[in-house]
């Protein structure tokens, strides 16, 4: 079966300024991603601030274009897609629903907006198209001549959500959905996706930096670090079982309400390493409990492990001993 998305060694580089009097460096935002979706699952992308996840959305999107490797939806590669037909089945629900609608616009002029600029329909089928959509999710009709100044920040994100949805598309990627609201209103609108993607068989790509909200809502899972997947599995596998040392940091962050505990420690140290100066071999083993000497020069690849369970996992815990020493010889 034709995976809906498919990315193949995807790369995204940024030339940054490094300093007064230094040359310009190179950022590798996004390094070689390998990854795929079948219609209908949720791809959860976790990993620390700056490793890439919000720059992997904008290029599923089409909104920032790959260096290099390429993107297919349902086996079309998106830079060969008409703009328009990418954005009728690709669409964006932002972190910051404050700054993602326009203030100047009523919240029907805002969800109606996608159908105006694809020609569908006259003004009064519009507007009326609008209004369902926002009834839909949880808005009613006597907000819709409103301005988003006057809505609440879950209001505002239930509008961006009817805007996305307005057009039937097949695929959403959601960036950071929830971690501008209130704990109470986070609940509200994860369910509220959890409700659409079921009505709408829908897929999402959901980008968060809360692992209770991608255990909750993924049915798979994509660890970053530094530009790269370091590893995927299926929701439950990567919870119960995680392999790879960062997820397993990862994963003993979370908070727990238990007293006497105090705040957990990862184990990671208190600095973030530079990725304009990325460490050889594999990029985490300055962090890494597990560091060996094959990790200091040869990168271990994104692969199935002998472990039997689902899912791939870039590390050298997981590759045979004879493949160690044919790397070091």
């Amino acid at each position: 079966m034709t995976p809906l998305i498919q990315a193949h060694d995807l790369n995204r580089s940024f030339t940054v300024n490094a300093g007064m009097m230094k040359p310009r460096q190179t950022l590798h935002a996004v390094n070689g991603v390998t990854l795929q979706l079948q219609r209908g699952e949720v791809l959860g992308i976790v990993g620390e601030s700056g490793c890439g996840k919000s720059t992997l959305a904008r290029m599923l999107l089409g909104l920032t274009p790959a260096s290099s490797g390429t993107i297919e939806i349902d086996g079309q590669d998106i830079a060969r897609l008409d703009r328009r037909e990418l954005t009728r089945r690709v669409q964006p629900v932002f972190q910051d629903p404050y700054s993602s609608l326009n203030p100047r616009k009523s919240i029907t002029s805002i969800v109606s907006f996608p159908l105006e600029v694809h020609g569908i329909g006259t003004a009064t089928e519009r507007r009326a198209k609008a209004i369902e959509m926002l009834e839909r999710v949880g808005l009613p009709a006597r907000y819709a001549d409103s301005s988003p100044g006057q809505l609440s920040g879950g209001q505002r994100q239930r509008v961006a959500i009817a805007r996305a949805l307005v057009m039937n598309p097949e695929i959403v990627i959601c960036d950071e959905p929830t971690s501008a609201l209130d704990v109470s209103v986070q609940a509200q609108i994860l369910n509220l996706l959890m409700e659409l993607r079921q009505e709408f068989d829908l897929t999402y790509v959901f980008i968060s930096h809360n692992l209770a909200v991608v255990q909750h809502i993924a049915t798979h899972v994509a660890v970053m670090y530094l530009g790269r997947i370091v590893e995927t599995a299926p929701t439950a596998t990567l919870f119960e079982h995680p392999r790879h040392p960062y997820t397993q940091a990862l994963l003993a962050s979370v908070l727990t309400p238990e007293t006497g505990l105090g705040i957990p420690d990862m184990g990671l140290g208190l600095s973030f390493p530079d990725p304009l100066h990325p460490p050889s071999g594999c990029p985490f083993h300055p962090r890494c409990k597990h560091r060996m000497e094959v990790c200091d020069s040869q990168r271990p690849l994104l692969e199935d492990d002998s472990s039997g369970l689902p899912g791939e996992v870039a590390c050298h815990l997981y590759v045979p001993a004879t493949q160690h020493e044919n790397a070091l010889s």
